[in-house]
Formats: C-alpha cells, sequence, structure tokens
C-alpha cells in the first residue's frame, strides 16, 4: 500500500517504514517528535486506488523525524557575461528533514 501525499508544496509516494527527505520543517521539531500530513492525494491499496478530489477523507500519514536537518549536495551558480568582465559565484545548500514513514491511515 502506497499513497500520494503533499508536503510543504510538493508531493511524495509514501510507503510504511521508508524515509523521506522533505523540505527544513523549521525549528521546532525534534528528533523523536511526531509528524502528521493530512494532504493524503491518492491511496492504492494493492490495485483499489482511491482518488482525491483534491484529498481523499480521513487519510493521514504519520511521521517520525529521523534527523531534524540535514544539508543537501552543494549547488553552484556562477554567472558571467563575457567580455565584459562581470563574473559571479554563488553557493547554495538546501536544508531538509529526513522523516521516516510509521503508519498510512487510508
Amino acid at each position: 500500500m502506497y499513497v500520494i501525499v503533499e508536503i510543504q508544496g510538493q508531493q511524495f509516494k509514501a510507503e510504511k517504514d521508508r524515509f523521506l527527505y522533505v523540505h527544513h520543517l523549521g525549528n521546532e521539531v525534534k528528533a523523536g517528535d511526531t509528524v502528521e500530513f493530512e494532504k493524503v492525494l491518492l491511496v492504492d491499496n494493492d490495485g483499489q486506488v482511491k482518488v482525491g478530489a483534491p484529498v481523499v477523507e480521513g487519510a493521514k500519514v504519520v511521521c517520525e523525524v529521523a534527523e531534524p536537518l540535514v544539508k543537501g549536495d552543494k549547488v553552484i551558480v556562477f554567472k558571467k557575461k563575457r567580455r565584459k568582465g562581470y563574473r559571479r559565484k554563488n553557493g547554495h545548500r538546501q536544508q531538509f528533514t529526513k522523516v521516516i514513514i510509521k503508519d498510512v491511515v487510508a
């Protein structure tokens, strides 16, 4: 059984006992906290598919925060205009939260 859940504007495929890297949930969450996401868009229960309009009523995903802050890979942004002497280099590391899916209620 799996569900498609929307977490902070992004859609994820969630199955029990799997983990996800979602956008940083903020400084108020700690490791071991329980987080529930109720914007379930689709439920697939062994071939029986329920599609929400826009969400499936009564469905939710219960997660446990494994690591509250995980930094992603560094992305280098380099801008240049030829023959003008214009060069800018900027780096960025996206912040994520690692969650483990404990239960899927459909």
